[in-house]
C-alpha cells in the first residue's frame, strides 16, 4: 500500500516550536494507517495552521465560531481520504494546561484527524468506545502514552 502525505506549514511558530514537524506529521499518519489500514493506495494533506484559520473553517463547515485544535475534511474517496487542519495556538495550550509535550499532542491531534477522515468519530459513548482504543494503539507505536488514561 502506498500513501502519499502532503503536508503543509502555514504558520510560523510550527516550525519553531516542532522543527520536525513534517516528520512528525507523517510519521503520525503511518502509525493510525498502520492500525486501520485503507482499502489500497491513499493520500491525504496536513496543515498546520493558526487559530484564526481554524476559527473560520469552523465557522464555515460547523457553524461554531471559535477556534478548535483539529478539523478533518473526508473526501470520501478511497484513494483520497481528505485533508486535516490543526491549529499551533489552542493545540500550545491544550498541551500546556494538561502538562504534555507539543509534540506528542500535535501527534495524537493527527492520528485523530486521520481516523475522522477513515469514518471514525466520538460523538456517541459507543463512537468513543470504538475510536478512542485505535487511537491508543497508534500513540502507543509512536511511543506516546494513553492520553485518555492520563485524562482519568
Amino acid at each position: 500500500m502506498a500513501v502519499r502525505i502532503g503536508v503543509r506549514i502555514d504558520h510560523r511558530p510550527w516550525r519553531e516550536a516542532v522543527p520536525d514537524a513534517r516528520g512528525l506529521v507523517r510519521r503520525a499518519v503511518r502509525a493510525a494507517l498502520a492500525v486501520v489500514p485503507p482499502a489500497g493506495d491513499t493520500e491525504l494533506a496536513v496543515a498546520l495552521a493558526d487559530d484564526p484559520l481554524l476559527q473560520r473553517l469552523n465557522l464555515t463547515y460547523r457553524g461554531l465560531d471559535k477556534p478548535t485544535n483539529v478539523l478533518s475534511f473526508a473526501a470520501g474517496e478511497p484513494q483520497l481520504l481528505g485533508d486535516i487542519a490543526i491549529a499551533f495556538e489552542t493545540t500550545a495550550r491544550e498541551a500546556a494546561t494538561a502538562g504534555k509535550r507539543l509534540d506528542d499532542h500535535l501527534s495524537h491531534l493527527v492520528v485523530h484527524g486521520t481516523l475522522h477522515l477513515l469514518g471514525y468519530d466520538h460523538e456517541t459513548a459507543e463512537d468513543a468506545a470504538e475510536m478512542e482504543p485505535l487511537e491508543v494503539r497508534a500513540l502507543a507505536a509512536l511511543g506516546i502514552a494513553d492520553p485518555y488514561e492520563e485524562a482519568a
